[in-house]
């Protein structure tokens, strides 16, 4: 059966020509029930409303929607660019040569920046009143038909996953059990998607160079001013300073390790968490 828009099937004007009221929410099992009991109730009144109502909604909506797709095509297609994985000039200068495997992090991660800091933020003021809108400054285009996915707000975007982690499953709890209420997957994802976001735009980006704090830099530093521009391959023959040169060496290689099986890790739990970064 070919789809088509069910907002019409939804509202008090469809339930008066069904003859049965549509639920708000529900489990699989529950809405299979209540799609038999309302087939079973009028058959002709119930495809009339499901089926006869979203394909006059198609119909009556048709130039509209059209114009939406043109829109979203070109919002997509220059400006959101959701066909790609792209890096922020920061980290990958335009124009520089970069290795698939380094361009593996910087890519990912800005797309959770852009998914926090835009769609999640564009998410929050959408659902909220003028003050919510005010609060951020939105502009015009932040959201609504003319949202463009521009306008960026990482507050916006935290805020909103301050919220998400809020939730409990307290509302299906019986009263006796509500102190047991436990954060809802929606929460635990939002959590996940919080601390990902803090790692890269926080703790990433203030990680101590390991050339500085190895000492190598300023070893290498020193051989260049004794050296000139021969100063590679050149090494002291000095055992003191040669000894500080080996600890050196030994330590950058340590913390880059440290650094490299972090990023891994990062990685690893944002892929884990794709199927979380929808709004």
């Amino acid at each position: 059966m070919a789809q088509h828009s069910n907002y019409w099937s939804c509202t008090p004007f469809a339930d008066w020509v069904r003859g049965t009221r549509k639920l708000n929410a529900g489990t699989s099992e529950e809405w299979n029930d209540w799609h038999d009991k309302a087939k079973g109730y009028n058959p002709v009144r119930y495809w009339l409303a499901e089926e006869g109502l979203g394909h006059l909604q198609d119909f009556v909506t048709y130039p509209v929607r059209k114009l939406y797709d043109v829109k979203y095509y070109i919002n997509n297609r220059f400006i959101s660019r959701t066909h790609a994985l792209t890096a922020h000039s920061r980290d990958i200068k335009p124009g520089s040569w970069t290795d698939v495997g380094n361009r593996f992090l910087p890519c990912l991660f800005n797309e959770l920046v852009d998914f926090v800091e835009v769609e999640t933020a564009g998410n929050h003021i959408a659902w909220g009143d003028e003050e919510v809108r005010a609060k951020y400054n939105a502009p015009f285009y932040a959201s609504g038909w003319f949202r463009w996915r521009t306008w960026r707000c990482s507050q916006a975007g935290l805020d909103h996953l301050d919220w998400a982690m809020s939730l409990t499953n307290v509302d299906w709890l019986d009263e006796d059990k509500k102190h047991l209420a436990e954060p809802t997957s929606q929460a635990l994802s939002a959590k996940e998607i919080k601390e990902l976001y803090t790692w890269w735009t926080v703790t990433y980006r203030n990680r101590p160079d390991p050339y500085v704090v190895s000492g190598w830099g300023a070893y290498c530093d020193r051989l260049r001013k004794e050296h000139g521009d021969n100063w590679i391959g050149m090494g002291s023959t000095d055992v003191v300073t040669a000894k500080s040169r080996d600890e050196a060496m030994a330590l950058l290689d340590k913390i880059e390790k440290e650094y490299e099986k972090e990023d891994e890790e990062m990685m690893i739990r944002l892929i884990k968490a794709r199927d979380s970064l929808w709004t």
